[in-house]
């Protein structure tokens, strides 16, 4: 499970770091093309928060709430804690009733500079709604009201969670061969790299029938509200920014990335095997240009891709580049 050289890092001309993975396309034909080995177990980790999105809105609860199309996009975001973030998720459990106590999260310091900076000048915790989950976890215990069912929404033998399992192995296509336990909580259940691509290539060309409209729901609210789905600077937002709302993607932990081209029928999957974010950006930034998806000569392919690698003192000093066998 190794993987094949998909990014490289070049110093004065030689090559410094290879960063290794496998990567799928998935379109109406099946597997369009791989790198790698496309039945390498992994753990999606947050890549697959819109699978784990459909029950809240396949149950009737998100209508049931009133939940919006930026509710939807918190529901699939790994976000950043900036204010924008934070207050509407606190807004949305207010709205059911229920307090930053009612999450099973965990807190941590948020990513956003300015909402970071603010509770340490104000020497401030920060609260469960600052993780970056906590718009899934948002979702999740909207799906919990509806169902009645206990606190511990997170537990494995939750009826929240094993909908979640049913939709997940439903729409990968396959039966999960375990679970982990995530950052945020919840369980994470393993699928192959070519299962989390044929998942996404199901949301790009959705079916009829309550699954297929939540399917066209989650894409749509995360295309219209990409900085809800990650947050100013970050990858997902710019790179969906810059394809003009065309195409769905979203990241991982542990350098996982997919893509949904609605328009193209394409689900894009990939995972670097050494858990670096700057190679999963490098590698999802190199498969959405060749693939037509994304503008060559667009910033966010120089900021992730092509541009030269500085230094402090704002030196040109390294290079990323795909390697060769590699798009």
């Amino acid at each position: 499970m190794a993987g094949v050289d998909l990014v490289e890092l070049w110093r004065g001309g030689m090559l410094e770091s290879v960063h290794q993975g496998h990567a799928v396309v998935w379109d109406a034909g099946g597997m369009a093309a791989a790198w790698g080995d496309p039945e390498a177990v992994i753990f999606p980790r947050s890549s697959c928060k819109m699978i784990q999105a459909l029950p809240l809105i396949e149950s009737g609860a998100a209508d049931a709430a009133r939940l919006g199309p930026e509710h939807l996009a918190l529901a699939c975001a790994s976000h950043s804690g900036a204010e924008i973030h934070v207050s509407r998720v606190g807004a949305w459990l207010k709205a059911m009733g229920m307090a930053d106590a009612d999450l099973r999260c965990g807190a941590h310091m948020p990513q956003d500079k300015a909402e970071n900076r603010r509770l340490t000048c104000s020497d401030t915790a920060p609260c469960q709604v600052h993780n970056n989950c906590s718009g899934k976890h948002a979702g999740f215990l909207t799906l919990n009201r509806h169902l009645g069912g206990g606190a511990e929404y997170v537990a494995l033998d939750h009826p929240v969670q094993q909908a979640v399992r049913a939709a997940f192995e439903e729409v990968t296509g396959e039966r999960s061969p375990g679970f982990g336990i995530d950052g945020c909580s919840a369980p994470n259940f393993a699928t192959s790299v070519a299962g989390l691509a044929r998942g996404m290539a199901a949301f790009a060309v959705p079916g009829s029938g309550a699954r297929g409209d939540a399917m066209r729901r989650l894409v749509a609210a995360m295309t219209a509200h990409p900085d809800l789905v990650a947050g100013e600077t970050r990858a997902c937002t710019d790179l969906m920014r810059a394809m003009g709302g065309k195409v769905a993607v979203k990241t991982g932990a542990e350098a996982v990335f997919v893509a949904i081209a609605p328009e193209r029928g394409l689900g894009i999957a990939l995972k670097i095997m050494d858990g670096g974010t700057r190679a999963s950006e490098a590698a999802i930034t190199a498969l959405l240009v060749h693939l037509g998806l994304l503008d060559a000569g667009h910033p966010v392919v120089a900021r992730l891709l092509t541009g030269p690698l500085r230094n402090w003192r704002g030196l040109e000093v390294a290079q990323l580049r795909t390697a060769a066998g590699f798009v």
